[in-house]
C-alpha cells in the first residue's frame, strides 16, 4: 500500500522544516492523524503538510543555496512513521559537504556538484530506495551455512586447521580487501570516498576454547606463529607484525562490551591480498578479528557499530585512519561500489557503468602504513592547514580537526573552500614557528596539544598543497558518483578524465605516488586504459584502472609484458599483480552445514 502512495515529487527530505512543520501542524491538521490510524495513512498526511510549506523553503533556496542546505541539514521524521518513507539520512549527506540541492523549479533534478564542469546535463534523480547501506546497516554480518565439500579453500584450511590444533573449527569469517575507486586521503578529512570491495580477502578458521588464551598461526609459513592472554593485550607500534592487527580488532570488541573475561581462541588465518599493496590487507585484518570475537564471545553489533569499532582500534596501531577500508568491509555488497559518508556512517550505492572493467595493477613496491611516517605526516598536515583556515576565518579553531569542518562551519561550496585555501595559505612549507605565530601560540603548546607523538622531531609542513588536494579530490568524489547516476552517453570519458585528475593531483599536490607508480599508470593509459590512478595509501601499493570490457584480455597482455615481464622480481609475482575485478560482498561468517 505504502508503494502506491502519491506523494509529490518535490518533497525532499533533505529538508529541516521542524518546527514549520509542527506549527503548520496544529493549525491546519486538526484531528488529521491518530495512533489508530495506518501508518500509511499517517505518512501521507505528513508529507502533505511538507508540500504546504515548501513553497517558501524554494524562496530561501534560490537566494543562497548553499547557506539554505547547510543550515537544513536534518529532518526530524515522527518516531512512529521512522523507516516507513523515503530515507532521508542519504540525503542529509549531500547537504553536509555542500553539495547543492534540488534545483529551484522544485523537481528532483541535481543541481551541479562542486568543481563539475558547467553546461552538463541535468538529470532527474532516480527514486530514493534507501541505501542497500542503510537498510543493511543495522544488520549483523550474515552467517552462511556452506557444505564444505562445495567450497576448496575452507575444505583445505579445515584440514590444515585440525593438523594444528588437534580439533576442528566451529566457524570460519571472513573479511575482503577493497580497491578505491576515487576519494584518496579524505576520508580522515571527513569526506566521502568512492571504493568497492574485491575478492581477494582474510579468512579466519575459529574454535573458541576454555582457557584465556588466543593462539594464531597463518598458512603463509613466512608469519610465525603468536600466542598470548587475552586480558593482556599489548600492541607493539614500533613492530606492525601481521598478529599485532589481529589484536587491534579483539581489542576493540573486548573494550566495547566491557570484556573482563573474554573467550580464548584457537585461529588459523589464510589471506589472499598482496601485503603492503594498497588494497587494505591490514584493515580486512583487523575486521575479520573483530567479527572473529564478537562471534566467539557470543555478541552482535551492526556492520557499521563493527566498522566504527575497528576504525577506531586499528589506530592502536599507530595508523590515523578515516575509516574507508573498514566501513567498505562491512557494508559491501556484491554487483555495487560504494559511496562511504561519516559522521554518521553511511553507504550508498553506486551501479558502475556497463562496458568497462576495473583493473588492479601491483607496482611490487610495498609500503607498510605503521611502519613509516608518509601517512600520519599528511594527516597532521591536513589538520594544521584545518586550524590555519578556521583561525584566518574567526572560527574557534582549537576545536577544529578535519577540513570538512571547515566547510561546514563556513557553510560554503567545495569550490569556494579552494579560493579559501588559495587566499590564506602560501605554496611554501610552514615551518614550526610560523604555524605558531599564525596561530598565536608556544612552540610548547604546539607540541603538547596539536603534534601527536610521532610527529615531533618534523619541522615543515606543507599545508596548500595537502588541502588543495583535499578539497579538489572531494569534489572529484561527487562528480564521480553524479556521472555513475546520470550515466550520460560520455560517462566513461568522463569518469577517466576524473581518474587521470586524481592521480595528478595525488602525485603533485599530495606527494603520495612514487615513480613505479607513476610508470605503472602511464603504461595502462598507453595500452588502452581510459583513467588510471594509484589506489589506497600509496608510496608504493597498486594502481587502479578503467578499462574497456572489449579491449581487457589485449591490455592485460600488453601490461604484463611492458611492466612485469621485463623485471625478475616483479615476474616472479605477477600472477597476483594484475587482475580485473568487480565489486564483491562485504564480511561474513561460515558455519559448517
Amino acid at each position: 500500500m505504502l508503494s502506491s502512495l502519491q506523494v509529490p515529487v518535490a518533497i525532499n527530505p533533505r529538508l529541516s522544516i521542524g518546527g514549520e512543520l509542527m506549527e503548520h501542524h496544529k493549525k491546519h491538521g486538526d484531528g488529521d492523524t491518530h495512533p489508530s490510524m495506518p501508518c500509511e495513512m499517517r505518512l501521507s498526511i505528513y508529507y502533505f503538510h511538507c508540500t504546504c510549506i515548501l513553497q517558501e523553503h524554494r524562496q530561501e533556496y534560490r537566494k543562497t543555496p548553499n547557506i539554505y542546505f547547510a543550515r537544513r541539514s536534518s529532518f526530524p521524521v515522527p518516531p512512529e512513521l521512522a523507516g516507513a518513507g523515503p530515507s532521508a539520512e542519504r540525503l542529509q549527506g549531500r547537504a553536509r559537504r555542500g553539495e547543492p540541492g534540488p534545483s529551484p523549479a522544485g523537481g528532483a533534478g541535481r543541481g551541479r556538484a562542486a568543481g563539475a564542469a558547467p553546461g552538463r546535463t541535468r538529470r532527474s534523480l532516480p527514486r530514493d530506495r534507501g541505501p542497500a547501506g542503510a537498510a543493511m546497516a543495522g544488520d549483523s554480518p550474515s552467517a552462511l551455512p556452506v557444505q564444505l565439500v562445495e567450497q576448496p579453500r575452507l575444505q583445505k584450511l579445515k584440514e590444515m586447521f585440525i593438523s594444528k590444533f588437534g580439533s576442528a573449527p566451529k566457524f570460519y569469517a571472513r573479511a575482503p580487501g577493497r580497491v578505491n575507486l576515487i576519494g584518496e586521503h579524505i576520508d580522515y578529512c571527513g569526506y566521502a570516498v568512492l571504493p568497492m570491495a574485491i575478492e581477494q580477502d582474510i579468512l579466519i578458521a575459529v574454535e573458541p576454547v576454555q582457557s584465556q588464551v588466543v593462539q594464531l598461526a597463518n598458512t603463509n609459513s613466512s608469519y610465525l606463529d603468536f600466542s598470548t592472554s587475552v586480558n593482556n593485550i599489548q600492541i607493539h607500534k614500533t613492530k606492525p607484525q601481521w598478529h599485532n592487527y589481529f589484536l587491534c580488532g579483539l581489542k576493540g570488541i573486548q573494550e566495547h562490551f566491557g570484556l573482563n573475561n573474554p573467550t580464548g581462541m584457537n585461529c588459523l588465518l589464510d589471506g589472499s591480498i598482496p601485503p603492503s599493496s594498497g588494497l587494505s590487507s591490514s584493515s580486512a585484518l583487523v575486521c575479520c578479528a573483530g567479527l572473529v570475537t564478537l562471534r566467539a564471545n557470543g555478541k552482535t553489533l551492526s556492520k557499521v557499530e563493527l566498522a566504527e569499532i575497528c576504525t577506531k582500534s586499528e589506530r592502536y596501531i599507530g595508523t590515523e585512519g578515516g575509516g574507508m577500508d573498514q566501513s567498505i568491509s562491512f557494508l559491501a555488497e556484491e554487483g555495487t561500489a560504494k559511496l562511504i559518508e561519516f559522521s554518521p556512517l553511511r553507504a550508498t550505492d553506486v551501479r558502475l557503468p556497463s562496458g568497462a572493467t576495473f583493473v588492479i595493477a601491483n607496482s611490487c613496491v610495498e609500503m607498510n602504513k605503521a611502519a613509516t611516517s608518509h601517512y600520519n605526516i599528511r594527516v597532521m598536515e591536513c589538520r594544521l592547514a584545518t586550524k590555519l583556515l578556521s583561525k584566518s576565518k574567526g572560527l574557534e579553531w582549537r576545536k577544529m580537526l578535519r577540513l570538512h569542518d571547515v566547510q561546514t562551519e563556513l557553510r560554503v561550496s567545495l569550490e569556494e573552500m579552494l579560493t579559501i585555501v588559495e587566499e590564506v595559505l602560501h605554496p611554501e612549507p610552514y615551518s614550526a614557528e610560523e604555524i605558531c605565530k599564525c596561530l598565536g601560540i608556544s612552540l610548547e603548546e604546539l607540541h603538547s596539544q596539536i603534534l601527536s607523538q610521532n610527529m615531533q622531531d618534523v619541522s615543515t609542513f606543507k599545508l596548500y598543497q595537502r588541502a588543495k588536494h583535499v578539497y579538489s579530490e572531494a569534489a572529484r568524489v561527487l562528480e564521480f558518483q553524479k556521472i555513475c547516476s546520470e550515466a550520460p552517453a560520455n560517462a566513461l570519458q568522463l569518469l577517466g578524465e576524473l581518474m587521470q585528475q586524481s592521480h595528478i593531483s595525488c602525485r603533485e599536490m599530495y606527494e603520495c605516488s612514487c615513480p613505479e607508480l607513476d610508470r605503472l599508470v602511464d603504461i595502462c593509459l598507453q595500452f588502452g586504459a581510459i583513467g588510471s590512478r594509484l589506489t589506497g595509501a600509496g608510496w608504493g601499493g597498486c594502481t587502479v584502472s578503467m578499462v574497456p570490457t572489449d579491449k581487457l584480455n589485449t591490455f592485460l597482455k600488453n601490461v604484463k609484458k611492458a611492466y612485469y615481464q621485463k623485471d625478475g622480481q616483479r615476474l616472479a609475482v605477477e600472477n597476483n599483480s594484475l587482475f580485473a575485478t568487480k565489486p564483491g560482498r562485504g564480511a561474513l561468517v561460515f558455519v559448517e552445514a
